[in-house]
């Protein structure tokens, strides 16, 4: 065990993951030591990944996630002994803010600073679906109460604040769009560029501004190389998934087909 937990934190040292690794390691051998189930926070895509990782490194353990609704992106994992024979509670609440939509123009990222502006972790907070005039956010249910009590403005406009029913949220229906392109190599920018329809010179300038991200990790270098199956978000601009790699054209460009998330 021992071995295991160490090897899994050596794998993401040095990563942006490192810390919720050694987080998520200590979650895992709670519920092998007490054959039980352990409930983490609301986790990132990337951090579920690693999640299942560990899941499967450590042995005598399944995982499951749920964010609250189908298709959820910011999901709670379970850590389940293998002898557990229950049903994992993911202790989920849905909050309604609403405000005057005709006043105030409020997004996710207006509901989300709020949020966090009340001193809360962002793993207590899942995700957040805005609409003209209201935001439904999904939370830990312990931090239900707090949130109705002090979430009483987003974004400077006076909201209103009710817990709501998780069926009464729809499941997630994407968008979503093939690009098939030719790319001079499988460099991110190239990829971002030919995905999210820019130049490759604005597309390494959102790279330097931090706005891409490659398997929800940050691109750091715009000459970092993709592979099949990788994925690519960009704020803003929703995601894309490299469906396949086509090998080369005859003038020495790579083929590519691209699955686009709006």
């Amino acid at each position: 065990m021992q071995d295991a937990r160490e090897k899994i934190i050596r794998y993401y040292k040095g990563t942006e993951g490192e810390a919720m690794a050694v987080k998520l390691v200590d979650f895992a051998a709670q519920a092998i030591k007490n054959r039980k189930c352990k409930l983490t926070g609301f986790l990132s895509p990337f951090e579920q990944d690693m999640a299942g990782v560990i899941a499967n490194s450590l042995g005598e353990l399944n995982v499951d996630f749920y964010g609250g609704f189908g298709g959820a992106e910011r999901q709670r994992a379970a850590f389940c002994h293998a002898d557990f024979q229950g049903t994992p509670n993911f202790e989920i609440a849905v909050i309604k803010a609403e405000w005057n939509g005709e006043f105030a123009r409020l997004g996710h990222r207006d509901v989300l600073g709020s949020l966090l502006s009340l001193g809360v972790d962002r793993e207590f907070i899942g995700d957040i679906i805005a609409t003209k005039d209201c935001a439904k956010i999904l939370v830990d249910k312990k931090m239900c109460d707090y949130f109705t009590m002090n979430l009483t403005q987003i974004g400077g406009a006076p909201v209103t604040t009710t817990v709501d029913e998780l069926d009464n949220i729809t499941p997630k229906e994407e968008r979503t769009k093939e690009i098939r392109a030719t790319v001079a190599s499988l460099r991110v920018d190239s990829i971002a560029a030919a995905g999210f329809g820019m130049s490759r010179s604005k597309a390494v300038q959102e790279i330097a501004a931090e706005k891409i991200k490659l398997n929800w990790q940050t691109v750091k270098n715009a000459s970092q190389s993709i592979k099949e199956g990788d994925v690519l978000s960009m704020r803003g601009r929703g995601r894309l998934e490299v469906s396949e790699i086509r090998g080369q054209t005859k003038k020495g460009r790579v083929g590519v087909l691209l699955k686009r998330f709006f």
